[in-house]
């Protein structure tokens, strides 16, 4: 079994090994994976911290030793909480911006080591906030289907790494974490933090965001905004429709 630890500030994690592929999720800035298949421009990998399935660039890969492994899994990093964290690379004297939510591995005072590389970080890293404020941070970040970050967010994307910040680790898709928490059987009684979920015309779990209270939601559609809620779905003042279809909500704190 072989490990690696992304090292740039974020990795495309790919459906299929081109280039042209979809991109799936993203690989943030010290986060873990096993890597299960080599090809020629290509590494397939199962991400660590949601076990979610892709394709990176060879060329994007650092490895990381058995032993490294074993001390990462024995000691979670501390995470960037900004929407954007200096370090600078002392190798090459370059600064890499980190987005939040990105893991300090291997963090010694205020210096990373990943590989063979160092980055010390520069300024504060912010710190732990509660929900609402957390998830208000990403209003306005343009949706980007699987993005993770201030600068291109997708509706999971957004709920799983605002629930990282505040210490809560959730599944990567909104059909996983649909599967996951405490069922709310209504929404009136729905509070600030509860994750509620919207299905197609199928009836697939499709969209995700999160309540501010039992009457506005946050969630990513075109990008992060609030929009009211009711017990049809989301309710669009600008487009003054419903635009998705109430499916369930969750409790996970």
């Amino acid at each position: 079994m072989e490990y690696g630890i992304c090292n740039l500030a974020v990795i495309p994690l790919r459906a299929l090994a081109d280039d042209r592929s979809e991109q799936v999720s993203q690989v943030l800035f010290g986060e873990v994976f096993e890597i299960t298949e080599w090809a020629e421009r290509w590494v397939k990998i199962i991400t660590y911290n949601d076990n979610y399935i892709g394709w990176i660039g060879r060329g994007q890969v650092t490895m990381l030793s058995h032993l490294a492994f074993s001390t990462f899994k024995q000691s979670p990093p501390s995470l960037t909480y900004r929407a954007v964290t200096q370090a600078w690379k002392i190798a090459d004297n370059s600064i890499v911006y980190l987005p939040a939510g990105a893991s300090l591995s291997f963090l010694e005072g205020t210096t990373c080591k990943i590989g063979t590389d160092k980055f010390e970080i520069i300024g504060e890293i912010g710190e732990k906030e509660d929900i609402a404020t957390t998830a208000k941070s990403f209003l306005n970040a343009p949706y980007l289907w699987g993005g993770r970050t201030h600068f291109g967010i997708d509706c999971s994307g957004f709920t799983q790494i605002v629930f990282s910040l505040i210490k809560i680790k959730i599944k990567r898709d909104a059909s996983q974490q649909a599967e996951e928490g405490i069922k709310v059987e209504k929404l009136a009684d729905g509070r600030l933090g509860d994750l509620a979920f919207f299905n197609n015309s199928e009836g697939r779990v499709t969209h995700v965001g999160i309540l501010l209270n039992n009457e506005h939601i946050i969630h990513a559609s075109g990008k992060v905004k609030i929009d009211m809620i009711d017990d049809e779905g989301i309710y669009s003042a600008e487009l003054k429709r419903h635009t998705h279809k109430l499916h369930s909500i969750r409790r996970f704190f």
